[in-house]
């Protein structure tokens, strides 16, 4: 049994805005596994929305992105399942838009999400796929005023994709629920080599 989760925050406000690629693409393996419906359940006690498909669990955390440890560690010991069955589907900022990374362990590289999700799992020891979403202006993020990059970061994670991106972000999706489908029929080393 595998414990998939898409990261992303809760709330009309933050709906398809970079940081949520997790959400949309965990959205549309629920729609697909589920024969085209969205059997989507709220566990109040886990604060999160999820989707038992087969020997999957999907899941939405409905805890904001840095608290999303607090669903994730709540929903691995009611199913009792190891570190190493959770998988999180995740935005990257430090990948170009598009680039897909599947990697186990290792640090969270500065996402708030995977931080959270390492402190409760108290664990490093999780797959994640890392969905890029571009760094957007080079410029800003060199900026040596650590408060101004940091205010850039937030906005631009919270931000919407534009209308030129468009088809990049239907190929986000879309090779993203390929590369976790790939990791469960064939394995997740095979899904590396295709995908990274």
């Amino acid at each position: 049994m595998k414990l998939i989760v898409g990261l992303g925050n809760p709330g009309e406000k933050y709906k398809d805005t970079r940081h949520n690629v997790g959400f949309l693409i965990i959205e549309k393996l629920a729609h697909e596994l589920g024969s085209g419906e969205t059997p989507w359940k709220k566990m109040e006690k886990y604060h999160a929305l999820v989707a038992k498909i087969g020997e999957m669990i999907l899941v939405k955390p409905q805890t904001f992105m840095n608290d999303s440890g607090i669903s994730v560690a709540g929903l691995a010991a009611y199913y009792r399942l190891k570190p190493a069955d959770v998988w999180v589907i995740h935005d990257d900022l430090d990948l170009p838009l598009g680039k897909i990374r599947i990697r186990t362990g290792g640090a969270s590289a500065g996402h708030r999400g995977v931080d959270s999700i390492i402190r409760e799992l108290k664990t490093d020891a999780f797959t994640r796929f890392r969905l890029g979403i571009g760094k957007g202006k080079e410029a800003k993020e060199k900026s040596a005023d650590q408060h101004l990059r940091r205010r850039f970061v937030i906005d631009f994670v919270l931000s919407r994709f534009t209308q030129h991106e468009a088809g990049e972000l239907k190929h986000i999706v879309k090779h993203g629920a390929d590369a976790v489908r790939t990791a469960l029929i064939d394995g997740l080393d095979k899904a590396m080599n295709r995908f990274n």
